[in-house]
């Protein structure tokens, strides 16, 4: 895999994220290219994660299709990967603790 450190994508992509966050300076975008394609690697503070991915993704959704255009003007296949700041947050998906169903209620009668 080559390391490329400069290119339409990577300015593209380091442009937009620095617009959207409140830590410019903490923003990294790193390019390598393989036969695949091209892999644009983001990191930014642990505060902007949520200003990156958006309501249910939807940013960084956006941020992928953009870099899907700006790769089809230079004929190649561009995507990108975030990676998770030191520190993140843990969240555990399978909490059954605030899962109630209805049945559960005993004054219900059927």
């Amino acid at each position: 895999m080559n390391d490329f450190s400069t290119g339409k994508d990577r300015d593209f992509l380091e442009y937009i994220v620095k617009s959207i966050v409140s830590d410019p300076g903490a923003v990294v975008v790193t390019r390598s290219e393989d036969e695949l394609g091209v892999l644009l690697t983001l990191q930014v503070s642990k505060d902007d994660m949520g200003r990156i991915i958006g309501k249910n993704g939807q940013t960084a959704q956006a941020l992928r299709t953009l870099l899907r255009v700006v790769g089809s003007q230079q004929n190649m296949r561009v995507n990108m990967k975030i990676v998770e700041p030191e520190g993140g947050e843990e969240v555990e998906e399978d909490s059954d603790q605030d899962m109630t169903s209805i049945l559960d209620e005993p004054d219900l009668k059927f």
